[in-house]
């Protein structure tokens, strides 16, 4: 079970935690969803007993570069992303930034906070956002009513953690221009699923926050995206990012060098025209 603590589940009018008030100083949401709409939101299905179920959970604003959560803070809160974009940050002591995730609607926050009743990273809105507040004593209690609800909220963490996952092992084998690439195809892909265009959108995130998240520096992250732009690949407008060939953005594993970018097709070994994409996932 995810905790042993009693909750009352009346649908009462909650108020927003007073820690949330300390880190965000947002203005009270007057939105709320029910269970089934949560669920919907988490893309989790939902059983016929959580369709009458009376609870609401609240909705509360958040303007760009507020907090939603700070390090150190009191855990007491589960945090689903319904529209904006968010990162979440470590900070060392020197005031460094790792930028570990960039949450988008669906997404869950605060699940580290859970195991030291402290969240152990910072959440900080990239534009304006409306995020559901799932109090954890209120989801616990829930989880004894429907059983099935607690078994998918497990999935839903799994899931956060299957993706940090994946960013490991994509840091470990992937030169530079092959992880910048992946991150578009990804982030093009949650686009899509989001019903928005992947192949024209804004990055809501700097080249900074990109290079942290990728572990690359800001030149190297710049100098990658004018290069995917030269070579036809994306087109670059500021933030706007055109997907001109995913294909070749999800099987690239390096740039070709320099003197040889923007030159017509390359031939191959009987004089055929070798696509752009083979080209790069061959070097």
């Amino acid at each position: 079970m995810l905790s042993t603590q009693t909750s009352d589940i009346r649908p009462a009018a909650t108020t927003l935690q007073s820690s949330s008030m300390e880190a965000g100083r947002q203005r009270q949401g007057r939105l709320w969803s029910n269970l089934k709409e949560v669920c919907d939101i988490l893309h989790i299905p939902s059983a016929n007993s959580m369709a009458t179920e009376e609870l609401l959970f609240q909705h509360v604003q958040f303007k760009t570069g507020q907090r939603i959560h700070t390090i150190g803070q009191t855990f007491d809160t589960l945090y689903i992303v319904n529209s904006g974009f968010l990162k979440t940050v470590l900070i060392d002591e020197y005031g460094n930034e790792q930028v570990l995730s960039f949450p988008m609607k669906g997404d869950l926050l605060g699940v580290d906070g859970i195991h030291a009743r402290q969240y152990s990273s910072e959440a900080v809105a990239l534009s304006d956002c409306d995020l559901i507040l799932l109090p954890f004593k209120k989801l616990t209690a829930l989880g004894r009513v429907h059983l099935e609800l607690e078994n998918m909220m497990y999935g839903v963490m799994s899931r956060e953690l299957v993706r940090e996952q994946a960013m490991i092992g994509m840091l470990g084998a992937l030169s530079a221009e092959a992880r910048v690439a992946r991150f578009l195809v990804a982030l093009a892909d949650r686009f899509a699923q989001m019903g928005y265009s992947s192949k024209l959108f804004n990055l809501r995130m700097t080249r900074h926050e990109i290079g942290s998240y990728l572990g690359l520096t800001l030149e190297t992250v710049s100098r990658t995206l004018s290069a995917f732009n030269e070579i036809g690949l994306i087109s670059v407008d500021q933030r706007t990012i055109g997907i001109k060939d995913p294909e070749a953005l999800k099987t690239l594993r390096r740039l070709p060098p320099s003197r040889s970018r923007g030159k017509p097709a390359a031939r191959g070994k009987n004089g055929e025209t070798v696509p752009s994409g083979q080209l790069l996932a061959a070097l």
